[in-house]
Formats: structure tokens, C-alpha cells, sequence
């Protein structure tokens, strides 16, 4: 499992229709994670060539269209599995500083 799914954040609820990067950036930001938009892109990009997450063009309002990510089932699947070592990891850890 790696590490990279954390690539789109999920402390707070997400559109089904997507995020735009700049989104998912502040997002990250938010939640005190190091992330800056030269990191951000090629894991979005990684991601997607791995299946994790999809993409979609959406014209916006405000100037030339905009990229939209999403999680694939697979990445569903994989954040869940993510999330379980998470907590075990965390549990172990915590008994261990006992």
C-alpha cells in the first residue's frame, strides 16, 4: 500500500463530481499537510496512472477549463485498505508506548 493515496484528502466530505487541484491543495493545506502545487500535480498524475483516481475537463466560469479528480473504485478500495493498517499501525504503536 502506499503511502501516496493520501494524495486526495478525505478529513472532510468531497463532491462525488470531483475536486480541482486547487481544491485538493487547500484541502491539504487546511489540515496542516506540507503539500504544494508542484508536489501535488504529479501525484494526481501517478494516481491516475495507477487507476486510483479519474479525471475530468469541466468548463469553468471564470477562465479556461479546469481538471477535475475523483476517486476510482479502485481508489475506494484502496483508501479503505489504507485506512485499516492505519488504525492498526496506530493501535500497535500505542501499546507499545505503554
Amino acid at each position: 500500500m502506499s503511502s501516496e493515496t493520501l494524495g486526495l484528502p478525505q478529513s472532510q466530505p468531497h463532491s462525488a463530481a470531483g475536486d480541482h487541484a486547487a481544491e485538493i491543495l487547500a484541502a491539504l493545506q487546511e489540515a496542516d499537510f506540507p503539500a504544494q502545487e508542484g508536489t501535488l500535480y504529479p501525484l494526481l498524475s501517478k494516481l491516475r496512472r495507477d487507476g486510483l483516481v479519474h479525471h475530468e475537463w469541466r468548463e469553468s466560469p471564470t477562465g479556461p477549463p479546469r481538471k477535475y479528480f475523483s476517486l476510482t473504485d479502485a481508489g475506494r478500495t484502496q483508501l479503505t485498505a489504507f485506512r485499516e493498517y492505519w488504525n492498526e499501525l496506530t493501535r500497535a504503536i500505542n501499546t507499545i508506548g505503554r
